[in-house]
């Protein structure tokens, strides 16, 4: 199951990860996010050397703002503490991977 991060965690868990990061900028009440919610897991569950963790926009406006998220799902990678691609929308799994190529 991938892990739900705060912006109080935020700094430790992705901008001083050694390992590249993938963040699913979601809501609860979005069909496209919960399409996509599968695909994240299953990233998450195959690769252990990709830290992934989930960002509810409602609950996490700040991190959402931080960012520019202005549609759901939005999908940021991070490399080295930066952002390195994203992605909006639903899209399929292997375009999800290529976030992190």
């Amino acid at each position: 199951m991938t892990r739900h991060i705060k912006v109080e965690e935020f700094d430790e868990l992705v901008l001083n990860s050694d390992k590249p990061v993938l963040i699913d900028f979601y809501a609860s009440w979005c069909a496209p996010c919960k399409m996509l919610a599968p695909t994240i897991d299953k990233i998450s569950e195959n690769n252990p050397n990709i830290n992934v963790y989930k960002v509810n926009v409602d609950e996490q406006g700040e991190l959402a703002q931080k960012f520019g998220v202005m549609s759901i799902p939005t999908l940021i990678s991070f490399k080295e503490g930066k952002v390195y691609k994203q992605a909006l929308g639903f899209i399929p799994e292997n375009k999800v991977l290529e976030l992190l190529k």
